[in-house]
């Protein structure tokens, strides 16, 4: 998110206990460092007595980015602040996962190239070789790491190696078929997202667009959320919906179907990579 006048932008991210005087020590201690603020969101969840603030900001003067990052620990620590800054232009580092559908990533593609996503793609990864000609043929990295009961935990070591290797920050299921292990999901907390081919919380597993046929739905969606150890059950990002009818049996659920997981899961992609969603507890707070 370049600004105008082409400085650099900042993101600050703070989670901590609601108080008194949040927002303006994060105010003074920036403005005290020649920054100025463009974007400010907050939101105060009494549920939780949580505070979560998103702040974007450039350096008027010299750029002192390093000195920001050193010296706003202090403000962090007298509100036992959780928090990070990033560079807002920086392209996110990102693995996609994939299996043999192609219209999430394919989609993905489309928008990046669009510049739509800032993102660098460091690896596709695959459990089958049906995408390897589109990720080759966009000059990424393919790696197959087909998965079955006796290598599951030494292909999921492997993936994390990549991960590790690359500076990967963020990990995409795009239609990854394939459910991670406990342990997988907890190293990639919060930096893995998957797109489930149903409107959770309803229709969870395999052959969601049966299921709502079975029900004689007349929605169908898709949501993008963070993956963890609870098959389905992580915080949701972004959800899609679209009308559907008595006429539709589930082929023609399925093919309607691919057009909202690709705007959730881009929707969603976007959100992350522009680091406007907080984790609370199993929710998400997202500032828009």
């Amino acid at each position: 998110m370049p600004h105008d006048n082409m400085k650099t932008e900042y993101i600050l991210k703070t989670t901590c206990p609601a108080g008194r005087g949040i927002v303006a020590a994060v105010a003074t201690f920036l403005s005290d460092k020649g920054c100025y603020i463009s974007e400010q969101s907050q939101f105060d969840d009494q549920d939780s007595g949580k505070f979560f603030m998103r702040t974007v900001f450039h350096f008027e003067g010299e750029d002192l980015g390093d000195e920001v990052r050193a010296g706003f620990a202090e403000v962090a620590t007298a509100f036992k602040m959780e928090w990070s800054l990033v560079n807002a232009c920086a392209p996110m580092k990102t693995i996609i996962m994939v299996s043999k559908a192609d219209h999430c990533f394919a989609d993905l593609l489309y928008r990046k190239n669009k510049g739509d996503l800032n993102m660098e793609i460091t690896a596709v990864v695959s459990n089958h070789q049906d995408l390897r000609p589109m990720a080759e043929r966009e000059g990424f990295r393919f790696v197959h790491l087909p998965v079955n009961k006796d290598n599951k935990r030494q292909q999921e070591k492997a993936l994390l190696e990549i991960v590790r290797e690359t500076g990967t920050e963020l990990v995409v299921l795009a239609r990854y078929m394939q459910i991670l292990s406990d342990e997988l999901c907890k190293d990639l907390a919060g930096r893995a997202i998957n797109i489930h081919h149903s409107f959770l919380p309803g229709f969870k597993g395999a052959r969601p667009y049966y299921q709502a046929h079975e029900r004689g739905v007349k929605l169908i969606g898709a949501t993008a959320h963070y993956v963890t150890g609870d098959l389905d059950e992580g915080p949701i990002i972004e959800q899609a919906v679209q009308t559907v009818d008595h006429t539709m049996y589930p082929e023609q659920l399925t093919a309607a179907g691919r057009d909202t997981e690709t705007v959730a899961l881009a929707r969603a992609v976007r959100l992350h990579m522009e680091h406007r969603v907080f984790v609370d507890g199993n929710k998400t707070v997202v500032f828009k």
